[in-house]
């Protein structure tokens, strides 16, 4: 699995580095600027993952961001912007963007692991990806691996804005709001063939029958399956780069 790691700074690279492969077992490739990355990344190069720090010269990596996300066969990639504790306010600007987060320097383990979480082993963590075989998945929508990966990323960017307006549904006490809206996630999940997904959110919306009472959802329970759906989403777009299927 491979892990593209961004820093113009030597020393703050290597210590990224040090801790990725501290969690685990991962091919790490460097770049020592953003516009080296973007070179590896036009040349073929496709890590599951990418770790870059936003305050370089020749490109910056709001800049790298902007170019993964409007390319089709990147726009499915976890960015993770690497930043100070003062940059806040262009934080929120890449998250617009679709950076997947950030971590602050100087670093610590959990902040770098939580990132990797989705790409650790899996039984390490009591989860097992369940999903379509991607090719079964091209087949069945009759479309390419490229336009896989943009619905993935697309479908990634809607489960992140729901977050935010689930927990202002269910805070407003939006029962039936919040319901309606988690059906569109998991018609979106069946859709793209994300069967653990969306047997996750069907278990949240009761069984399925129309005389079975939806039990009452808190918002506790609502963001501990959207991180799991969030983490199938990159899981999967991650077996599509790595198959060979068009």
């Amino acid at each position: 699995m491979k892990v593209l790691v961004v820093d113009d700074d030597v020393v703050s690279r290597m210590v990224l580095m040090h801790l990725i492969d501290s969690c685990g077992k991962f091919d790490i490739v460097e770049a020592e600027d953003g516009l080296d990355a973007w070179k590896q990344l036009e040349g073929g190069l496709r890590p599951a993952i990418c770790f870059c720090d936003l305050r370089m010269p020749h490109l910056s990596g709001l800049d790298v961001l902007q170019r993964v996300k409007s390319d089709a066969g990147l726009a499915a990639m976890p960015f993770v912007l690497v930043t100070s504790a003062s940059e806040k306010e262009v934080m929120q600007e890449a998250s617009s963007a679709g950076a997947a987060g950030y971590i602050v320097k100087p670093f610590q383990a959990e902040q770098v692991r939580v990132h990797l979480a989705a790409f650790l082993d899996q039984a390490a963590h009591g989860h097992t990806h369940q999903a379509e075989d991607p090719a079964a998945t091209l087949k069945r929508l009759g479309i390419n691996a490229e336009r896989l990966l943009v619905y993935l990323n697309g479908f990634r960017n809607q489960l992140t804005a729901a977050r935010a307006d689930l927990e202002t549904l269910l805070g407003h006490g939006d029962q039936a709001g919040a319901q309606a809206r988690l059906e569109r996630l998991l018609a979106g999940c069946v859709t793209l063939g994300l069967d653990g997904a969306a047997a996750s959110l069907q278990g949240l919306l009761g069984n399925g029958e129309p005389a079975a009472p939806v039990p009452r959802l808190s918002d506790e329970a609502v963001q501990a399956v959207l991180a799991d759906v969030l983490r199938a989403v990159e899981q999967q777009a991650t077996l599509v780069r790595a198959s060979d299927v068009s």
